[in-house]
């Protein structure tokens, strides 16, 4: 019996290990939901259906990609190294469009941005994360969001570049509440696999692929 408890601890304790060590590279897995308390937003929300996500990672490079009917197909690479990111957009109005900015935020930006560091904490795929309560301004809109980070993976995540350095690390689950015309929308993301895997560069360059034209004005 002793034997079967000390090899029981040491199985949890050598998934623990794994599960906690730190990932430079790879693919990560979202699931993102979007809901409303205004019914007719809310039935259009549900009409779009759930929303996967997929980041390849290496280093201080990240690619996400999302696809949607209505938005067509959205590609975003950063590099945390030089603060640029490169957002390729193929949608049925506009065709393939790309952008290519600095996402560094300016002091004004950052004046606009209100973060907590909370005293939860919460478990996702194996990994420990820290809460994180953000209150910001958007497009003139107020956003409040509640995050779970790792400092475990790498990865850059877009949706913490207006934070500066106010958060750390790469969130695996996250809730965003916002007012559109009106209606209270909350939008929820959540990292259902991880993947350690070799990831080429050319997945995480800065330079548009071919086919894509410069979105004039931007």
């Amino acid at each position: 019996m002793k034997k079967i408890l000390l090899l029981s601890l040491a199985l949890i304790l050598s998934v623990s290990a794994t599960a906690q060590e730190k990932i430079n590279e790879g693919i990560l897995i979202a699931k993102q939901t979007m809901s409303s308390d205004n019914e007719q937003m809310n039935s259009q929300l549900k009409a779009m259906g759930d929303t996967t996500a997929k980041t390849y990672f290496k280093g201080e490079k990240s690619r996400s990609e999302t696809s949607s009917p209505m938005t067509g197909d959205m590609v975003i690479i950063m590099d945390a190294g030089e603060k640029q990111m490169l957002m390729m957009m193929d949608s049925p109005g506009m065709g393939k469009k790309y952008v290519l900015q600095s996402f560094e935020p300016s002091e004004e930006d950052l004046k606009n941005v209100i973060v907590t560091k909370g005293t939860e904490t919460k478990t996702i795929l194996g990994y420990l994360c820290q809460q994180y309560m953000i209150s910001m301004k958007q497009n003139g809109q107020d956003v409040k969001m509640e995050m779970f980070t790792t400092d475990k993976i790498s990865a850059v995540s877009q949706n913490t570049t207006a934070m500066g350095d106010k958060v750390e690390g790469f969130p695996l689950y996250f809730v965003m509440t916002t007012n559109q015309m009106g209606a209270n929308i909350e939008v929820t993301s959540e990292i259902t696999e991880i993947k350690k895997e070799t990831v080429s560069d050319d997945k995480v360059s800065l330079t548009p692929s071919e086919g894509y034209t410069k979105m004039e004005g931007m």
